[in-house]
């Protein structure tokens, strides 16, 4: 039962489906008797993807009163993390990294190519609704940088030729692979050497080697750095 004094948020029309209740209940089951407002990120993430991205008012005032906290404790956490948006994006969001690893490697024309192949600028949606960008800080593939998030996936090793590419695609209705446009696994070098090579056979003995010989059977003569 609520006992503090704030008044509930106006939450119009916005309210769970039947399917996003139950995962709301099995979010705030993971907290102890009281504390149920430790929930508030999961279930505002819950509301942005039911409501097409993004949170409105409405969509935050229900959260609030979901958990039974102050309207303004939920919006306090929707306008802190830049995870939640607040106004609407398009279905594709595309999420430009520019930190100085992705600067380094070519952010600034990803960011003109979404701008010139979208005809929008940062924050707009173009009159299809189909997409929006915006320009963001680091998002932790700095190896195979310069990359993008768009929803819920990274596109590394980008150019602005393939981001144009995948644009293109995206207005088709076509998938894209995620991760490394250039075929690169995970996070190995772009070129070289993956794994040790040329290592002794193992016969199910410890293999016994002079750091020397080691060496020397996996770096070839001449290359030693």
């Amino acid at each position: 039962m609520k006992v503090t004094s704030y008044a509930e948020g106006d939450v119009g029309d916005f309210s769970f489906t039947p399917e996003n209740l139950d995962v709301a209940k099995k979010f705030v089951a993971r907290y102890p008797e009281g504390r149920q407002a430790s929930a508030v990120i999961a279930l505002l993430d819950l509301a942005q993807r039911q409501n097409g991205g993004w949170l409105s008012g409405d969509a935050i005032a229900y959260v609030a009163n979901y958990l039974e906290i102050a309207p303004m404790r939920a919006f306090e956490v929707a306008s802190f993390y830049s995870m939640f948006n607040l106004k609407p994006v398009g279905k594709h969001f595309i999420q430009v990294c520019r930190t100085t690893p992705c600067w380094l490697r070519g952010s600034d024309g990803l960011s003109e190519a979404c701008k010139k192949k979208l005809g929008v600028k940062f924050g707009e949606v173009t009159e299809d609704g189909l997409f929006s960008v915006i320009e963001v800080e680091c998002l932790g593939a700095c190896a195979n940088a310069p990359m993008v998030q768009i929803n819920d996936d990274y596109y590394e090793d980008l150019t602005p030729e393939r981001m144009e590419e995948m644009i293109d695609d995206l207005r088709a209705g076509k998938e894209i692979p995620v991760g490394s446009q250039i075929g690169r696994l995970t996070s190995a070098p772009e070129d070289g050497p993956q794994t040790l090579q040329d290592l002794p056979p193992f016969d199910g003995k410890a293999v016994k080697m002079e750091p020397e010989a080691f060496v020397a059977k996996i770096v070839p003569s001449g290359e030693e750095g």
